[in-house]
């Protein structure tokens, strides 16, 4: 019987919470920020070395994915999990200082392919220790504080840090190599903690010899498995839609605004303010999980996500027709800046608290033995998820010419997601009293 007084949370939970405060900086200074310019300026833009980025991109992603599952099932047998993620996380550390440190684009994108398979590949693990490192009760909260701490520890300080560093020196290409070589040490000294305190608590028991025969049996096991529960199956389902939205919107906010004309140098700020925002709103959703449920908050996001769609509409529609509005495009302009802020606060609300409630409650929904298996499979249709939504907006943006129209096509995404989560909610809650019944 739980006590009303809220519990501390551990040393392996902290330690846990903690690897999203050492990673996170990977996303924003290398995915997102900075490497990509440097890597511009030092390979050429329209060069061989420019076009094969993206190509980069795709083919570390593609790997991860499709490994992902058989990866877990390796990882699921005693005492391979921490080997596995330490394994990846020192390969992404490693290769991330390549990048900083020569200045050949060739070397520099093999440094890119490597450490982003890294970076992937030791998140999965980090994702499926969650089972090892507390209660199904609990999942909510920690996971919802590992992205807290991600957004203010990994997204926002060393962001910061790094653009003061790059301000000071005036843009050189010595201040970005500084600002990527800040990432590899950030990583690594912040994961100290995982690599002390967090240890694989559930797993399967096979013999060394027969641990690669085994690991793919039990991957055919596992997707065998998920098509016959449903409570599983249509998560995935209802999971691959709305992230594909999350991803979208994400990447693609700075592409639109800059499309409409918005200033690049408010838009970074108001990304900004996203991160700062999404810090304290992860928490809460955390809170929130226990009197109301992470499903209902998870769907309570999708929606929130159609709205924020709606906004991203409105302030493409101001812009493309603000003639038949009669208002000057100066104006127009200046009303899709505030709405642009308006949009990245609410981004900000939501975005932690539907991907960290999205790993705790899939937590919740699978055997903790196996965990290793289900989130590469988990993994798998979040590294596919991306490819939808951009679709989608190019293909409305080239049929109508107007951005506004590509921006609102992604609206499909979460209507499909809330859809799935609906027609799934019997299967969830029988899924959860079932659990409930065994505790």
């Amino acid at each position: 019987m739980a006590s009303g007084k809220k519990k501390r949370f551990t040393k392996s939970e902290w330690s846990w919470i903690f690897y999203d405060w050492a990673n996170s900086v990977y996303a924003t200074n290398i995915m997102a920020a900075i490497f990509p310019i440097l890597y511009s300026q030092i390979a050429g833009k329209g060069t061989t070395g420019d076009y094969l980025y993206g190509l980069a991109v795709s083919f570390a992603n593609l790997l991860v994915a499709v490994l992902s599952p058989y990866l877990g099932a390796v990882a699921d047998f005693r005492g391979m999990k921490k080997k596995l993620w330490l394994g990846f996380m020192i390969t992404g550390v490693a290769f991330t200082a390549v990048m900083g440190i020569f200045g050949d684009w060739k070397l520099m994108l093999i440094g890119f392919i490597i450490s982003r398979i890294g970076f992937g590949g030791a998140n999965m693990f980090y994702d499926s220790f969650l089972t090892d490192v507390t209660r199904p009760e609990r999942m909510d909260e920690v996971s919802s504080w590992g992205f807290a701490m991600g957004y203010i520890g990994g997204s926002t300080i060393p962001f910061l840090i790094s653009i003061g560093i790059m301000l000071l020196m005036k843009m050189s290409e010595l201040s970005m190599r500084i600002a990527v070589l800040i990432v590899p040490v950030w990583w690594l000294v912040f994961s100290i903690p995982f690599m002390k305190n967090v240890h694989q608590v559930s797993y399967v028991d096979t013999p060394p010899k027969e641990l690669g025969k085994a690991a793919w049996k039990n991957t055919i096991t596992t997707l065998k498995s998920i098509f016959r529960n449903r409570a599983i199956l249509f998560f995935l389902l209802a999971y691959f839609f709305y992230i594909d939205g999350v991803d979208t919107i994400i990447s693609m906010a700075t592409k639109y605004g800059d499309t409409l004309g918005l200033g690049s140098i408010g838009m970074i700020l108001a990304l900004v303010v996203t991160q700062v925002v999404a810090m304290p709103c992860s928490i809460l959703f955390g809170r929130l999980s226990k009197k109301v449920g992470a499903l209902k908050l998870i769907t309570f996001s999708v929606l929130m996500y159609a709205f924020i769609t709606i906004i991203g509409f409105l302030m493409g529609y101001i812009v493309d027709f603000s003639g038949s509005l009669g208002l000057t495009a100066e104006k127009a302009v200046g009303i899709s800046q505030v709405l642009f802020w308006v949009l990245a606060t609410l981004v900000g609300t939501v975005q932690g608290g539907i991907q960290a409630l999205s790993r705790s409650y899939f937590g919740q929904l699978i055997p903790p033995e196996r965990s290793g298996e289900y989130f590469g499979f988990m993994d798998i249709f979040g590294k596919f998820a991306c490819v939808i939504g951009p679709a989608l907006y190019e293909l409305f943006y080239g049929i109508t010419g107007k951005a506004c129209f590509g921006i609102l096509s992604i609206i499909l995404l979460f209507v499909l997601g809330f859809l799935f989560l609906t027609v799934g909610r019997k299967h969830f809650l029988t899924a959860q009293h079932s659990e409930a019944g065994k505790s």
